[in-house]
């Protein structure tokens, strides 16, 4: 009977261990992103080791992919989260050391271009599925507002990546590439009422198109008082 008993506990115990197990949540990012996927989990890892900076560092890509599924989800857009999770963490890479170049630095080639080339090595590394790769480098290579993307997870990062140069968000990523070398404001208010004009008529979706509008009225009253407060942009 003891032995029954003792056996019957070793059974609860590894049953109940087994349990505990499935039960233990997925890690997540800092916005509460699921890596579900160990090589989610490196990616991220990678991203916040690597990228970092305040216009397009990691904490844009983290923005990026949860806007892209929520413009996926608004408009019924097939994408696979996969690809959207890999191409939103680095889309941006070819703006870090060592992947920018001198071609990408000059302009000669787009960094999201460049982006979907470096990224292949990386993500091999990192166990993604590779036969994804190719929606992946769609994505990055098209993900900016100028750009013309076809694919449904091209068009989410597009409309995505697009949304986060408006708003609040958008005017702090710009004013936040002012510093010792910039050291007037002036460039980059010229380059967020650029965005203001030029992104909304790029935006592919009708649920971007819906969020572009509230961002640019935010947008456009911050620069207008900011405009008032400079005595007409005199003292930025």
């Amino acid at each position: 009977m003891k032995r029954l008993l003792t056996a019957s506990i070793v059974i609860c115990v590894m049953f109940g261990s087994s349990v505990v197990r499935a039960a233990e949540p997925s890690p997540q990012t800092v916005t509460g992103i699921p890596l579900d996927k160990p090589w989610k989990v490196t990616i991220y890892a990678f991203a916040r080791a690597h990228f970092l900076h305040p216009a397009w560092g990691w904490q844009h890509s983290e923005r990026d992919y949860r806007l892209a599924l929520k413009i996926a989800q608004g408009d019924d857009l097939a994408v696979d989260s996969d690809v959207l999770f890999a191409a939103a963490m680095l889309h941006d890479m070819a703006a870090f050391t060592p992947w920018s170049t001198p071609a990408v630095e000059s302009g000669k080639l787009e960094h999201g271009v460049a982006a979907a080339t470096d990224c292949v090595p990386i993500l091999r590394a990192a166990g993604f599925p590779m036969e994804k790769i190719a929606a992946v480098q769609a994505a990055e290579s098209d993900h900016m507002y100028y750009s013309n993307a076809t694919s449904p997870d091209a068009i989410a990062l597009h409309d995505a990546d697009s949304l986060d140069f408006l708003g609040a968000m958008g005017a702090a990523r710009i004013l936040a590439t002012v510093g010792v070398e910039k050291p007037s404001a002036s460039g980059a208010i010229k380059t967020l009422r650029t965005f203001i004009k030029d992104i909304p008529p790029r935006l592919y979706t009708k649920t971007a198109r819906e969020m572009g509008a509230q961002r640019v009225a935010e947008l456009s009253a911050f620069l207008n008082e900011l405009d008032a407060e400079s005595y007409g942009g005199k003292s930025i």
